[in-house]
């Protein structure tokens, strides 16, 4: 793999993993709201309703604060951020599992709305929506997919527009109001825009593992849709919306894990066996010990993929790649710890734990599993997979 270059032949500057004042700044105001609106009991009691999500927190996290907006221009209605400022959304949803479609609507559907051409007038009204946190989006394509491994349609559209098929396991889907299907029109892959609502939609609710992402199964009967792009075009905005999702997923993984390991420290430092704090004992300070190395450089592994998809380096399949290979796995592994280091306690519905080590779970499934990151990054860095 060779050193990455500018244009104009010069090498490109080093990428900055240290957080702005402004990311701080933003950090501050999510961790804030979230703490007063996105409580573990708070948390709790919302997935034993029938509610999909907390729509008052979302309002205050997408409209107030304006997180919906930040990958949006600010000539449609954005914030003109960066995927860096969204990464830090991202961890902080992590560090708290809120469960509010900001993945799937404002990282996810608004990446491919911009692949389309965000200038076009099919897009700009819904980039607009979106940005103002007005209306929710999913790209209509099941949680799994990865990046670069685009399955055929399972939607097929007619020449008038209408739409047939059905997409199974799509995050969020029963919170949507606009829906970004690809599907293949005679002439080839295209993408379109239906309204959730629209007659011969049908959205089917599942029971996820992780219940603070649902999922749900759409059914296309002949439903209406606005083409947004057809071709290349459309194959490509749908595949970069999923390379930002995947890079930006390894942030959310990393808030898990951060969250896990502080719960975790704090636990073992306040129970006490033996007359001692059990986060004495030498064996679990090797443990944890471990699980902080691992999440630190989880953190650089995420960090170096939202700086790459920010600054559109030529290296943002390979820094996605790596974040979703490593951090998936730390995600995991630090709520297992988490789990069983409570104890007793950690095995109980009203503990938080069990949802950190659900949406780890979820999360290393979502948009590609570690192991077809690894394959993706044995073909990018030219190395033969055993």
């Amino acid at each position: 793999m060779t050193a990455e270059t500018l244009p104009s032949g010069a090498p490109a500057p080093d990428p900055d993993l240290l957080y702005s004042d402004e990311e701080e700044a933003l950090r501050a105001a999510v961790r804030s709201l979230l703490a007063d609106r996105s409580a573990p009991a708070t948390v709790l009691a919302g997935l034993e309703s029938e509610v999909a999500y907390d729509t008052g927190l979302w309002r205050a996290l997408a409209a107030e604060i304006g997180t919906a907006g930040l990958l949006v221009p600010e000539k449609l209605g954005g914030q003109g951020a960066s995927a860096r400022e969204a990464a830090v959304v991202l961890e902080e949803l992590g560090r708290s599992v809120a469960p509010v479609p900001y993945l799937t609507s404002a990282v996810i559907a608004v990446t491919a709305l911009l692949g389309c051409g965000g200038d076009s007038a099919e897009a700009v009204a819904p980039l607009a929506a979106l940005a103002a946190g007005r209306t929710v989006a999913v790209l209509a394509l099941p949680l799994p997919t990865a990046p670069g491994a685009l399955p055929d349609p399972a939607v097929r559209a007619a020449a008038d527009g209408t739409l047939t098929g059905r997409v199974t396991s799509v995050a969020d889907a029963a919170s949507a109001e606009l829906l970004l299907v690809p599907a293949q029109r005679p002439d080839g892959p295209a993408l379109y825009a239906v309204e959730a609502a629209a007659d011969g939609v049908r959205t089917e609710t599942v029971t996820p593992l992780d219940l603070t992402r649902p999922l749900g199964h759409l059914t296309f009967d002949g439903a209406r849709g606005r083409l947004l792009a057809t071709g290349d075009r459309a194959r490509a905005a749908v595949d970069r919306a999923l390379l930002t999702g995947a890079g930006l997923l390894a942030s959310e993984q990393l808030g898990v894990a951060e969250w896990c390991l502080a719960e975790t420290v704090r636990h073992t430092a306040e129970r006490t066996q033996f007359g001692r704090p059990v986060g004495s004992f030498q064996a679990l300070k090797h443990r944890m010990a471990a699980l902080w190395l691992e999440v630190a450089s989880a953190r650089a592994a995420a960090r170096y993929a939202a700086d790459a998809l920010a600054s559109g380096s030529p290296d943002a399949p390979v820094a996605v790649a790596v974040a979703q290979a490593y951090c998936a796995p730390v995600a995991v592994r630090a709520a297992e710890e988490c789990v069983q280091l409570h104890g007793g306690i950690g095995m109980t519905w009203e503990h938080p734990a069990h949802l950190f080590l659900k949406r780890a779970k979820s999360d290393e499934l979502a948009l590609g599993s570690p192991g077809r990151h690894r394959d993706a990054l044995a073909g990018l860095v030219g190395i033969d997979a055993p």
